[in-house]
């Protein structure tokens, strides 16, 4: 059976298709926060069958399998990578209205040239298919980024981290450009094991030695220089509960020193120096011209049992829904009063704080960068077209849509690119809506230059590409 993927998928509207096919096709990707692996880059990498770059790492495909009743040895376990294949073609079929079931759709089409609906009568003829092309150099990883004209990919990286792979990458002046962003959650969850583990690691990376606060601080602001001069252009930070407490540095280096000698610290301690530390951190991020993007409010690792057997980053993280309004405004505000506060991306995974972070957004713009501070994108269980929408509408509602830097896959996969299309088609839909309802003129130059600037020309701008 023949694919609903049609030339006007999500396109309700003329004034939508005319958006679409004319203006928000043909831009190029800026993709500026996405877990892709740099080393596979570098090697041009082409991937064996179709469930190693599909279902490897693909926590949103795990999770639906898990709810359709699929064994874990199908899905994370020791079964071969055409069993696992077959047992997602035997969950598609039940993912209707979920977003996974237009992506898999949207992934074979475009990539594969394959226009069957996913199930299991056809898998086996789609598996062959796409591992034909998979061997082909026109689905090696950099002909992917080429074919969909991808001109910036930015990573996710420790500060730890030595980028041999993006300078590589750099030297080698490859098209498409992959930058580094700083990822320094470890340095932040002093409470947690491997924290001491950790400080060593920076210690060697940044060569030198880390025995207070003030050398730790000192570490941390040389891998800064260090990410910078090697292109990086933002920083990442995974908060589970938004945090403020205020402490001296004088009382920060004290907890700072109680970890190294192994005592307890009080949750108090704990956010003081998480507190103190960020926004060290973010006055670094504002003298380098970084964007500082800070990921809220998921609750991880929910199933005990299973993380025990499998590990983190699973399929067992949710939505928390620990309230942020406050504390997120009082470190805004603490580097903002020192006129610190660097280009920001704030993002919850519960979509009941998108008013909230609306909002906030707006308490801190200024007259050199419109949308200074961003109310990012739909993420995570959020990424969908209701999810979309609504993050669209409430920014519309409550600030400048036209200033928005747009779409980022967030993907550890290669055919992940595709979801830009899902959401520029979603983009040029709901404008179109708008046309057709009467609730904006039907301006071509207007409405081109808004689409134009959100899917592409916004985020070049922002990301100083």
């Amino acid at each position: 059976m023949k694919t609903f993927i049609t030339e006007d998928f999500l396109l309700y509207s003329e004034t939508a298709k005319e958006l679409y096919h004319n203006v928000a096709k043909k831009m190029p990707i800026i993709d500026y926060h996405n877990h892709l692996n740099q080393e596979e880059i570098l090697q041009n990498k082409n991937y064996n069958n179709i469930s190693e770059i599909w279902l490897a790492g693909d926590h949103y495909k795990w999770r639906a399998m898990r709810a359709n009743g699929i064994a874990e040895d199908y899905i994370t376990g020791d079964k071969s990578d055409y069993e696992k294949f077959l047992a997602w073609a035997k969950t598609v079929p039940n993912t209707m209205g979920n977003p996974l079931y237009h992506w898999t759709h949207l992934e074979l089409l475009r990539y594969f040239g394959i226009d069957e609906i996913l199930n299991e009568e056809t898998a086996p003829a789609i598996w062959e298919e796409a591992n034909r092309k998979l061997a082909t150099p026109e689905l090696s990883v950099r002909s992917i980024l080429e074919k969909d004209k991808v001109v910036f990919v930015g990573t996710t990286d420790d500060p730890t981290d030595d980028l041999q792979y993006h300078i590589q990458l750099r030297d080698e002046e490859f098209a498409t450009k992959v930058s580094p962003s700083f990822r320094p959650d470890k340095g932040l969850n002093i409470e947690k094991d491997d924290f001491l583990d950790w400080v060593k690691k920076l210690a060697e990376a940044a060569n030198t030695s880390i025995d207070n606060y003030d050398t730790f601080l000192d570490a941390l602001a040389q891998r800064v220089d260090y990410f910078d001069q090697q292109g990086c252009r933002s920083s990442d930070h995974g908060i589970n509960v938004m945090f403020y407490q205020e402490g001296t540095k004088n009382e920060v280096a004290s907890i700072f020193q109680k970890r190294l000698n192994g005592e307890e610290l009080s949750e108090k301690e704990i956010d003081q120096f998480r507190t103190y530390t960020l926004v060290s951190l973010g006055e670094l991020y504002a003298d380098k011209g970084w964007v500082m993007q800070l990921h809220m409010n998921p609750l991880r690792n929910n199933n005990t049992r299973m993380f025990n057997k499998v590990g983190p980053d699973s399929g067992f993280d949710s939505i928390g829904d620990r309230l942020l309004a406050e504390p997120l405004s009082n470190f805004l505000d603490a580097l903002e009063v020192k006129d610190k506060l660097p280009k920001t991306v704030l993002y919850s995974l519960n979509s009941r704080d998108n008013n909230v972070l609306a909002a906030m957004a707006g308490n801190y713009q200024n007259d050199e960068i419109p949308g200074k501070v961003q109310f990012g994108t739909a993420w995570w269980f959020n990424d969908h077209i209701d999810g979309m929408e609504d993050q669209l509408k409430t920014l519309a509602n409550t600030g400048l849509i036209s200033n928005f830097i747009g779409m980022l896959t967030d993907s550890r996969s290669f055919l992940s690119f595709s979801r830009h299309e899902y959401f520029r088609r979603i983009l040029c839909n709901l404008i179109g809506t708008w046309v057709e309802e009467g609730k904006v003129p039907n301006d071509k130059e207007l409405l081109e230059t808004y689409v134009k600037n959100i899917c592409y020309s916004n985020a070049e701008r922002y990301f100083t590409i």
